[in-house]
């Protein structure tokens, strides 16, 4: 892999990981667009464009310092809030924990194909629009992250579960459920964002783990032989850049706008993809 195709991929990723746009679905197209999706190497970028969510994870870690300090202090018992919010990202959590794991192999055999991707950002378009359309009729209280209960953690987390269908999007369903429970835009987003530390961290040292040891055992090269150690580092710095900037906008954007234009953007995703496919430029294989 050439520098300049390392720094696409990052600055793909790392726009694209936190905003509810789908970054599978984009990472599809740059991958395509830049010739990476032959059968030779699909596997090392498929594993490279995992790996760089590292970078996004270090962004967020960065942005949110505050809020993790709170948190372990709320491990020492000395700040009750802290220790709310950390209990509530457990809760939230475990749920892609425990099924992540189990369902990664037959998700990517199943589900990693061109109508399934369509499908999920097409409907997860069509939901934001629809729960952009209902929070301005005003559809209730809304509440921040201080006041959130255990309960509306376990729901967030069984839909960041959904997330595990490609082109669904983590934040998508994670910013647009924490909505639907009540949570003001900013603070959804802010879980949103905390949430993805162990479940993106998890997901990063899991692929990394499973290309090396694939890789020991069929005697192929790892994506660090077979795509460069420099380009991975260089993807991963260049993610967590664009990941830091994407967030304060995201966060900003969503205060003032809702999540309504990401759904609009969404569908046109898929119309583009689907155009893309049918013309046989683009291919989706597991």
């Amino acid at each position: 892999m050439q520098i300049w195709e390392a720094i696409v991929l990052g600055l793909v990723e790392g726009i694209t990981e936190y905003l509810p746009v789908s970054s599978t679905g984009h990472l599809i197209l740059t991958s395509a667009w830049l010739g990476l999706d032959t059968p030779e190497q699909k596997s090392a970028v498929d594993a490279f464009n995992i790996v760089i969510q590292g970078g996004a994870i270090a962004a967020v870690a960065g942005l949110y310092w505050t809020r993790i300090m709170q948190m372990l202090r709320g491990l020492t018992g000395s700040d009750l809030v802290g220790r709310r919010l950390l209990l509530n990202l457990i809760v939230a959590f475990v749920p892609a924990a425990l099924l992540g794991p189990l369902l990664d192999d037959t998700i990517e055999t199943h589900l990693f194909r061109p109508v399934p991707v369509l499908a999920a950002l097409f409907l997860g378009g069509v939901w934001m629009i629809w729960l952009d359309r209902r929070s301005s009729r005003g559809a209730g209280p809304l509440h921040g992250l201080d006041d959130m209960k255990w309960q509306q953690a376990l729901v967030i987390g069984l839909f960041q579960c959904v997330a595990m269908w490609p082109g669904t999007s983590r934040s998508m369903v994670t910013i647009a459920g924490g909505s639907m429970l009540g949570l003001r835009p900013r603070e959804a987003a802010e879980f949103s964002f905390l949430l993805g530390l162990p479940t993106l961290g998890g997901a990063c040292v899991y692929k990394l783990l499973q290309n090396l040891r694939d890789s020991a055992r069929d005697g192929t090269p790892n994506l660090f032989e077979s795509l460069g150690f420099t380009a991975v580092i260089v993807g991963f710095v260049v993610a967590a850049i664009a990941a830091a900037f994407a967030v304060r906008w995201l966060v900003s954007f969503l205060s003032r706008h809702g999540l309504g234009p990401f759904g609009w953007y969404r569908i046109a995703l898929c119309i583009v993809l689907a155009a893309w496919i049918a013309s046989g430029t683009l291919q989706i294989q597991p």
